[in-house]
């Protein structure tokens, strides 16, 4: 898990609302896990330069939970780029709107294929 925050800024931020709550009041697993994948398939789209599609999800681990009004900034970044597909690490990180820090909430590695317009497999590069 790292301690700081990665260098740039998120490729999303957004707000932890009521309705992303599970039974136990924190923030659900489920939300945190789509908000990752929306800021994966961001960079995804860029590198691919078109339409890609998620395909897998690595070493999901979530080290603290989100809490209702909390600020999420999500930092996704190219890790390898292979002929057609694309590995994307995300880190999740929580801040307390009234707080300065932040602290890692969760991270995972989501692959994406690039796809042409008929949705079959096409090279990144291409």
């Amino acid at each position: 898990m790292s301690q700081t925050q990665p260098p740039g800024n998120p490729t999303i931020r957004t707000i932890a609302m009521p309705a992303d709550t599970n039974p136990a009041g924190d923030i659900f697993g489920g939300w945190l896990m789509s908000q990752m994948d929306l800021a994966a398939g961001s960079v995804a789209a860029l590198t691919a330069r078109g339409r890609s599609a998620t395909i897998a999800v690595e070493g999901m681990k979530f080290h603290r939970p989100v809490k209702v009004g909390d600020e999420v900034s999500l930092y996704a970044q190219v890790v390898h780029v292979g002929r057609t597909s694309m590995r994307i690490n995300v880190e999740a990180w929580r801040r307390e709107r009234h707080r300065d820090d932040s602290e890692q909430v969760t991270e995972a590695t989501f692959t994406f294929v690039a796809l042409d317009d008929a949705g079959a497999a096409r090279p990144v590069k291409g």
